[in-house]
């Protein structure tokens, strides 16, 4: 029966344990490839969970690692029969960078999101229209339709039964910059309120008046895992991926975050601050 896991998350499973039994076992990844005879870059790969495992590849490693549980080796190996194929973001690659579908890969695992951008609402909380009104400006019709359809569709899988938890803190200034004009800002406030009582699902807002932080210039996302080290992505016209190798720059956004999400309003306060710039939006 074919896997219904995406196979970003078999490839994330085998990245995972397959790097911490070679470790186990002693061997650096040049020895591990020597001994197999194949070139470092796929040994490589198959730790960054960027290509498919081969069963038959899945055996040598294991027998390489001393790796003979039944129960450890089935799991690993029906990881392997699912890490074929594309995930599901592969039909919008005409408008995905590949640091952005990396990202994507590790979002789909994440069991916590906490997100904050200084300018807009962050695109995890967006509506059709707020988003087509980012895009518009800059990018042809057709190809921001497109983005979009890739936003709306990450937004059903983040905020589906049994997603992560998801943390947003809003700033003050974003929830009034007038994007798209009166109706798609009370819109996208309307929607903020309605996701702010979902289960799961935090949003804060930073007053105008707090002053700086660490972030003031520019957005990230931190993702956590149950199983690995978390993850920044820092969102600019690139995008770059930050994981546990670079512990300063990790903690600096951690604390940010703490920071921020200390000095905004929550709860009640906050949904009280939303629902007035939303009343005051209809009044444009």
């Amino acid at each position: 029966m074919p896997s219904t896991v995406d196979p970003s998350l078999n490839r994330r499973k085998l990245r995972i344990e397959l790097r911490a039994a070679r470790e186990k076992a002693g061997l650096t990844q040049r020895l591990a490839a020597d001994t197999l005879e194949w070139s470092l870059s796929k040994l490589i790969r198959i730790e960054t969970g960027t290509v498919s495992v081969s069963v038959t590849d899945l055996r040598a490693l294991l027998q390489l690692y001393r790796i003979d549980d039944e129960q450890a080796v089935a799991a690993l190996e029906e990881a392997a029969r699912g890490s074929k194929g594309s995930s599901w973001w592969t039909r919008h690659n005409d408008v995905l960078t590949p640091a952005y579908a990396q990202y994507l890969g590790f979002e789909s695992a994440a069991t916590s999101i906490r997100s904050y951008h200084p300018i807009i609402i962050p695109g995890h909380l967006h509506t059709q229209d707020y988003a087509m009104a980012l895009l518009e400006p800059r990018v042809d019709p057709e190809r921001a339709q497109r983005v979009v359809d890739l936003r709306m569709e990450r937004q059903e899988r983040i905020f589906d039964e049994g997603g992560p938890q998801a943390s947003f803190v809003l700033d003050e200034l974003a929830l009034r910059r007038g994007i798209g004009g009166g109706p798609v800002m009370k819109h996208q406030l309307e929607h903020l309120l309605t996701m702010s009582a979902r289960p799961g699902v935090d949003i804060s807002v930073l007053p105008a008046g707090s002053g700086a932080h660490f972030s003031t210039l520019g957005s990230f996302v931190l993702l956590g895992f149950a199983d690995d080290d978390d993850l920044l992505y820092l969102e600019h016209a690139t995008g770059s991926l930050t994981s546990g190798n670079d512990m300063d720059l990790m903690a600096r956004y951690q604390e940010c975050f703490e920071t921020i999400s200390a000095r905004a309003v929550t709860g009640e306060a906050a949904t009280e601050l939303i629902t007035r710039i939303k009343e005051e939006c209809g009044r444009r």
